[in-house]
């Protein structure tokens, strides 16, 4: 029996294997640190002691109110894998969230105000009620560093693209040559601004179906665009796959498709129900949207240009679909076949 976890793998894995781009170091020493890993992102919390913890039953206290919201989260038997590892992750970042608190400086034993406790325990009941992922109750997520909005027009971002993208899509490509660079299935919109972050020279066309997740998008690109290096460099476009597509060649062209096989579906926890199903069912074998796309790259790539596929758990399924080509699989932090790469050169021959 297949994993129901095609969608989901990557960013639980980025959490359990990757630094975090705010590793909460609640030792005695310094109540809190801040580890600013240069590509990974999300929060991943190193509790305290125990020995520590039990110094901080306060009925006000920020620890106290941690370990309660960390009580009712567990007691609701929820999935974690849209940014947060476990029960105690999520109950740290929403305190800190209602409180709009130092991400970087946790003082344990400080009072939490009274306001702060009655929006955290609104947002831990509608957590636990509703099983929606936090990040649409906080409308942020971030991503290997990059902070982005997030609403439930979107699914939350999670991507092994995302470190491909910092790293340059190096070996393959130079990225002082990029110029052109085409996403499709952009979503909220997260890599393609990674992507013009760091392509500088490079125009990006971010193309998607659906005209509410083009919406998110284009907020994010108001929201960031100039902190990230990216305003005015980003063509959003409402097309299906190519159809719309500007008719020109690209250096790069990525994408992040649905591509959880009908099966998996199925079986999803209720969190990811949350998602808009659009952005994550691939068909009977996941394959649909991914058989469009490697088909239209051909004629779409510069003679050096690559096409880069994201298929998470279904490598299976994508070396039965594509027999045909020389697929190479791109090794990431949480798995060494969930993307594919293919140059011009093969697709073409395969024209």
């Amino acid at each position: 029996m297949r994993s129901f976890m095609g969608k989901i793998k990557p960013f639980s894995v980025e959490l359990l294997r990757g630094r975090a781009i705010f590793c909460l170091k609640t030792t005695r020493a310094s109540n809190c640190q801040i580890e600013t890993g240069p590509i990974w992102a999300a929060f991943r919390i190193i509790p305290a002691p125990q020995t520590l913890l039990l110094c901080h039953f306060a009925m006000n206290s920020f620890n106290q109110a941690v370990l309660q919201a960390e009580r009712q989260l567990i007691a609701a038997n929820l999935f974690y894998g849209h940014g947060m590892l476990n029960a105690y992750d999520e109950a740290v970042y929403a305190a800190l969230f209602c409180n709009q608190g130092d991400y970087a400086a946790i003082d344990w034993d400080a009072q939490y105000p009274a306001a702060a406790q009655q929006t955290l325990d609104a947002m831990i009941a509608q957590r636990c009620d509703t099983r929606k992922p936090m990040a649409y109750l906080t409308h942020e997520a971030f991503l290997h560093g990059f902070k982005f909005y997030v609403d439930e027009r979107v699914i939350v971002p999670r991507s092994f693209i995302a470190e491909l993208i910092l790293d340059e899509f190096s070996p393959w490509i130079d990225v002082a040559q990029v110029r052109d660079v085409l996403e499709l299935c952009t979503g909220s919109g997260c890599l393609a601004m990674m992507a013009a972050h760091v392509f500088e020279h490079a125009v990006v066309d971010a193309i998607d179906i659906d005209a509410d997740a083009l919406d998110v998008a284009r907020h994010n690109d108001a929201l960031y665009g100039q902190a990230y290096g990216t305003a005015g460099r980003i063509n959003w476009i409402e097309s299906d796959l190519y159809t719309h597509a500007p008719p020109k060649q690209y250096d790069v062209i990525f994408s992040n498709p649905p591509y959880v096989n009908s099966a998996s579906m199925d079986k999803l926890p209720d969190e990811y129900h949350a998602e808009p199903a659009i952005a994550l069912a691939g068909g009977a074998d996941g394959m649909d949207l991914v058989r469009t796309i490697v088909a239209g790259a051909a004629a779409r790539l510069k003679p050096n240009g690559i096409l880069v596929v994201e298929i998470g758990n279904e490598y299976e399924f994508a070396c039965a679909a594509f027999k045909q080509h020389s697929l190479v699989w791109l090794d990431t932090s949480g798995a060494e076949n969930a993307v594919f790469l293919l140059t011009a050169k093969n697709l073409q021959a395969l024209a």
